[in-house]
């Protein structure tokens, strides 16, 4: 199965969650904490990763979520990545046959909503990390699924 990579579409990742733009103006905040309100029993979280860089195409085969909160991925030092998402089927399980990807310059974050697959972030320059924010602490906070192999490609 192979999907191409695209630029940043608002309209056609709002199912997922949305990318994060940075203010215009010097001086104005850009507002996300819509996207962090607390969940009931969890505790909220931010920590730091560092990202090996990859190159496409780049086979997926394990997707994630987390289905009780949305994960912000705020980028620091990024030059460019890769997201992937895709939707659940009608019994839960991720639908890699609808799988989207995105390529998102370093300026611009991504959230996604509580329960949605989406592949780990990939790096396409240089090794670089992310700040994450969600909220943690419940069962099965992370769950994993193995997909048939998706070959996401450069658009």
């Amino acid at each position: 199965m192979n999907v191409t990579a695209r630029a940043p579409d608002p309209t056609a990742f709002a199912p997922f969650g949305a990318f994060l733009e940075p203010p215009l103006e010097v001086g104005e905040r850009a507002m996300f904490g819509m996207w962090l309100d607390p969940v009931p029993g969890l505790s909220q979280q931010c920590h730091l990763n560092r990202v090996q860089p990859s190159t496409l195409p780049l086979t997926l085969d394990r997707v994630e979520r987390h289905p009780y909160a949305a994960q912000v991925f705020l980028p620091v030092g990024v030059s460019r990545y890769l997201v992937t998402v895709m939707p659940s089927d009608e019994a839960g399980a991720p639908d890699p046959a609808q799988a989207l990807a995105f390529v998102l310059p370093g300026t611009q974050g991504v959230v996604y909503h509580p329960g949605i697959w989406h592949a780990g972030i990939a790096v396409l320059d240089t090794e670089a990390s992310f700040a994450v924010l969600m909220w943690r602490g419940g069962e099965e906070d992370d769950v994993f699924a193995s997909i048939p192999p998706i070959e996401v490609r450069r658009g």
